[in-house]
């Protein structure tokens, strides 16, 4: 067996501690693709659908014989060893799905890259994960060839009316599991990269069923009717979650589309009759925009996460829809959601409570707890955390066996956990404190304002600067007359020491590809304009 996740997980002391493990009472022995896909089918489900895509429908059964064809292929032709880590690189297909699984039943370990990753990105990838072999799309061969030429990749199968499944067709369509352990590996997820250099976080095989216990099961209440659909990538863990794992583990279908843009979505919705829906607060303002009678009559649950939700958001989706959009925070290290409103327990503009099984608190510098109303550090631990491959930021996000997400949080008197800033973007002006979020949210209200991102830049006079970039909806004209009009309008929605004292106008905020905006290339690239 291939030791080396095991032999680059972090020491001991460096783990988070890890709550409720006795109460999900998970055996020994586990290989996540026995409950997802094999159970399934042997409680019966196999000739019902799991995956819709635009051209074909796929059953449970279809799936399970393809994947088990995929992990022959990788131990009879690419040699796999337990604990070998495989990369695969494709958009929200069918076939990435297979080969997901495929990689979990051969005792392998998921090493999944968002399409939009370049040769440079995916060579440190496969640098730090040590990975030889590869699975991917043949349309997005093109830079992991490139990458190849200079990395230890040696064996790289393309997909998509290729050679894969030319191999997968003489297989046999049954397959005995890989013996896996609750905590081996099995995946290998890589942070969407908002500050710079990504981090490889490792996750265990118990950590996907934990993950769908704690979240989906008592939050979303799926049944096997639902349909979800969404935007994110299964590379990126929110994706892997909400357009995979949740609706397997409730023996639901999922609707994979490949480009999955706001504008796409929408008719995606109604086309298919999607009930649960997954995507980011961007998403949900565009389709504000766009929304007709009739489009989202199928959809009884909205799900939002990867940045934080504007309160100007959720009320004008509450007001146009009637549907309440389901706010969370989540993050690679834990793997998804771990505080959420619930639906019967919403407080608009609050992130919500800890999940059951999970802790959250809020800190100070030195890890002490802070009193009700004070911001500090969001510090969270429960049945999943925090494990970097072979990298020394562990330190920084485990302390005293808490994970710092490092976001700056108030939690109220009731319990309720209020986002204020991603804590590198709190900005100190002029001695105040000032949470960019909150700059955001007022400026969102006004109308004509579709999305906007605050930094803080330097200024000789106050240490920082508030500054708005500010994306306008179609039929405004950036001018000075309305940066005076929306600075005045911050100033008379919150305090005005917080407004911002320089706003431009941009026509695009840079993002990652799961649709968080990068502001810190914008704190790195932009100087004060009025």
């Amino acid at each position: 067996m291939d030791t080396f996740a095991k032999d680059n997980l972090p020491p001991l002391e460096d783990w988070p501690e890890f709550s409720n493990l006795a109460d999900l009472n998970y055996p020994d022995q586990l290989n996540c693709s026995q409950y997802f896909l094999d159970d399934a089918v042997a409680e019966g489900f196999g000739d019902r659908t799991v995956i819709v895509t635009p051209d074909h429908e796929y059953s449970y059964a279809r799936l399970q014989k393809d994947a088990n064809q995929i992990a022959h292929v990788l131990l009879d032709d690419c040699g796999l060893q337990p604990g070998n880590r495989v990369l695969l690189r494709a958009p929200n297909t069918y076939m990435m799905a297979a080969c997901w699984f495929g990689v979990i039943k051969a005792g392998g370990i998921a090493v999944s890259t968002m399409p939009l990753f370049r040769a440079k990105e995916l060579a440190v990838m496969i640098e730090k994960a040590q990975i030889k072999i590869a699975l991917c799309d043949v349309r997005l061969a093109e830079e992991l060839q490139s990458a190849k030429s200079d990395s230890m990749l040696e064996q790289l199968l393309l997909f998509g009316d290729s050679e894969l499944e030319k191999m997968m067709s003489s297989k046999p369509d049954t397959f005995e599991n890989y013996p896996s352990s609750a905590d081996d590996t099995c995946l290998i997820a890589f942070t969407s990269g908002t500050t710079g250099t990504p981090k490889g976080t490792v996750h265990f095989h118990r950590d996907m069923l934990s993950i769908c216990r704690a979240y989906s099961e008592p939050i979303l209440a799926p049944t096997q009717e639902d349909r979800f659909i969404g935007s994110p990538p299964l590379a990126f863990t929110f994706g892997l979650g909400g357009q995979l794992l949740f609706p397997m583990y409730a023996r639901a279908s999922t609707i994979l589309l490949e480009q999955a843009t706001p504008d796409l979505l929408l008719p995606a919705i109604k086309k298919y009759q999607a009930s649960i829906v997954f995507t980011s607060p961007t998403a949900y303002r565009f389709l504000l925009s766009e929304l007709q009678d009739g489009d989202l009559a199928s959809v009884r649950t909205c799900v939002s996460a990867g940045e934080t939700l504007p309160k100007p958001t959720w009320d004008s989706w509450k007001e146009k829809t009637g549907l309440e959009i389901l706010d969370g925070i989540g993050s690679t290290e834990l793997l998804h959601i771990f505080i959420s409103s619930r639906a019967d327990d919403i407080r608009p503009g609050a992130t919500g409570k800890p999940l059951t099984g999970y802790q959250a608190k809020v800190v100070d510098d030195s890890g002490n707890e802070v009193a009700p109303g004070t911001t500090g550090k969001l510090a969270v631990k429960g049945p999943t955390g925090c494990r970097y491959l072979a990298d020394e930021r562990q330190k920084n996000y485990v302390q005293n066996g808490w994970n710092l997400t490092g976001d700056a949080y108030m939690m109220d008197e009731d319990g309720y956990f209020w986002f204020q800033a991603r804590t590198d973007d709190m900005i100190i002006s002029s001695g105040y404190n000032i949470a960019g979020p909150e700059v955001e949210a007022a400026l969102m209200a006004h109308a004509s304002v579709m999305e906007c991102a605050v930094v803080g830049i330097p200024d000789e006079q106050r240490g920082s600067l508030v500054k708005a970039l500010v994306v306008l909806q179609a039929g405004y004209s950036g001018n000075q007359e309305l940066a005076k009009e929306l600075q005045d309008f911050v100033k008379n929605t919150i305090a005005p020491y917080k407004y911002p004292r320089a706003l431009e106008f941009v026509a695009e905020l840079p993002k990652t590809e799961t649709g968080k905006i990068q502001r810190f290339k914008l704190r790195q690239s932009r100087t004060a304009q009025t």
